[in-house]
């Protein structure tokens, strides 16, 4: 199953209402993501540009997709931005077919 790597940002009022009523928001994550057949690998605050992070496995970016658009649906968060992580096979697959492309950079086309 394919892997994602989300980045999310509460709202100042979502803080407060953690702060008010601490809770284990790992919890509801990972029960969003195993009801479309998926896991959750982890969760983590950090300091810096964004809030947290979360690693997910899904069956399919609908599924995916699916999640994120409900969470980002919910109004908790400032943002929320999901990256689909490719393995090092599939990067390597994606090298040798991108050989069979022929792309030409703009301006190096000869007719």
């Amino acid at each position: 199953m394919p892997l994602y790597l989300s980045k999310f940002s509460y709202t100042s009022e979502t803080w407060a209402r953690l702060i008010h009523t601490p809770e284990d928001r790992g919890k509801a994550a990972r029960a969003y993501i195993e009801s479309v057949g998926g896991r959750l690998h982890g969760f983590w605050y950090a300091f810096g540009a964004h809030d947290g992070y979360t690693l997910w496995e899904a069956p399919d970016n609908v599924s995916m997709a699916a999640v994120a658009l409900a969470i980002s649906g919910g109004g908790a968060m400032n943002s929320l931005e999901t990256t689909v992580l490719l393995t090092v096979d599939e990067t390597m697959e994606a090298l040798r077919n991108a050989e069979q492309i022929g792309y030409q950079p703009p301006g190096t086309h000869h007719a």
